[in-house]
């Protein structure tokens, strides 16, 4: 038998070869093109100097939670928040978890039972196809957005019925047809559940998400916002009815087992609430970013459909998008260079992020760049 630090140097071997190896990196001094922080909230002075006002108001907080929240790391801060969430978003009822990641695991493997079935959007992301192992549900994908290939897998599911689905999807950057796939839950008594992560701030009035801009707040059983992407803290909140809240609190292996967040953490996410409620604007002026990056493209180049900030260019093989992304950050751009597995493969690409903080002159000339290259 082969040591495993043998094995391990094998596999990485590979990985290598395929040009599929990650490696942790930091770039400084790179005009940013890659993170989430569409708002850039995360970066905001002005937030900063609210969360520091939030933090001197409440003097007697404490560095840590100290425990879980069934514990000792519960507050009537954090429970004030959730409510705060809840009526934000309009909805019965708020948990806070201490990632999407976790909310999702959390969600997906206590609430699905055995005999029901799951059924998750083929592009659905890593952190629902996880919880949803975990379950013993019967568990089928459907075609990406496709609402006849959603319906086959309806007309033979059994039990209660889950379908899983993303208001924006993290590497195309496109949304489903929510009206349709509702018009579906209805018809075969299922219930909807929606990660609007890459939603939450950007789609709707004053960044409430997908599901809120279409009022279609009662016709969805389950909502995962998160606050690591536009909202710029770390956290997240499932919405839905009490009886939800109620239920995961004693069932949510991923919210029982875990230490609380701490309250830095809780204020961060208030005050980035507040601060979307005293502007309103945020939303238009980031779609003119995104549509003067789109502008400024040569048309032939392989984009892909959306209108969000996130905007994928494919470039078919790992070795060559590497290539047009070490070209981009030899340029002085930070931009994603995302390789299969992470994507299925010929499906390559480049992912570009948009921000409020990207000046016309940076998009602009990113946009010159990306056009030479191709």
């Amino acid at each position: 038998m082969p040591s495993i630090e043998k094995y391990l140097d094998d596999r990485i071997g590979h990985l290598k070869e395929t040009h599929a190896f990650r490696q942790l990196k930091t770039e400084d001094n790179l005009i940013d093109f890659s993170s989430n922080d569409y708002l850039g909230l995360s970066r905001s002075t002005e937030l900063k100097h609210l969360l520091a006002t939030e933090l001197d108001n409440h003097p007697h907080s404490l560095i840590g939670s100290t425990g879980s929240r069934l514990i000792s790391g519960n507050t009537a801060y954090a429970e004030a928040l959730e409510d705060r969430l809840a009526q934000f978003h309009k909805a019965e009822a708020g948990l806070l978890y201490n990632s999407g990641y976790d909310a999702n695991l959390g969600f997906f493997s206590s609430i699905p039972q055995k005999g029901d079935t799951i059924i998750l959007d083929e592009k659905i992301h890593a952190c629902i196809i996880d919880g949803s192992r975990l379950s013993y549900a019967n568990r089928f994908k459907f075609r990406h957005n496709d609402l006849d290939s959603l319906e086959k897998k309806l007309k033979v599911a059994k039990g209660r019925i889950f379908i899983g689905i993303e208001s924006v999807y993290s590497m195309d950057g496109d949304s489903p047809d929510l009206l349709g796939i509702v018009t579906l839950a209805e018809k075969y008594n299922a219930n909807i559940i929606i990660d609007e992560a890459h939603s939450a701030g950007v789609l709707g009035e004053n960044g409430k998400g997908l599901v809120s801009s279409l009022g279609l707040e009662d016709k969805i059983f389950a909502r995962i916002h998160t606050f690591g992407k536009a909202i710029g803290s770390h956290g997240a909140v499932i919405l839905g009815s009490k009886n939800l809240r109620d239920y995961l609190i004693n069932t949510s292996r991923s919210f029982i087992f875990t230490t609380a967040a701490p309250f830095h953490t809780l204020a961060s996410i208030k005050v980035a609430y507040d601060y979307l409620n005293q502007h309103p604007e945020l939303q238009k002026h980031l779609i003119h970013k995104i549509d003067l990056f789109k502008y400024r493209l040569r048309k032939d180049i392989n984009l892909i459909r959306s209108n969000t900030s996130i905007q994928s260019i494919v470039i078919t093989g790992n070795e060559e998008v590497m290539r047009a992304g070490a070209y981009l950050k030899n340029k002085g751009f930070s931009l994603g260079a995302v390789r299969s597995p992470a994507v299925a493969e010929g499906a390559e690409r480049l992912r570009v992020c948009l921000h409020l903080y990207n000046s016309v002159e940076e998009i602009n000339e990113l946009a010159k760049e990306i056009n030479q290259y191709l």
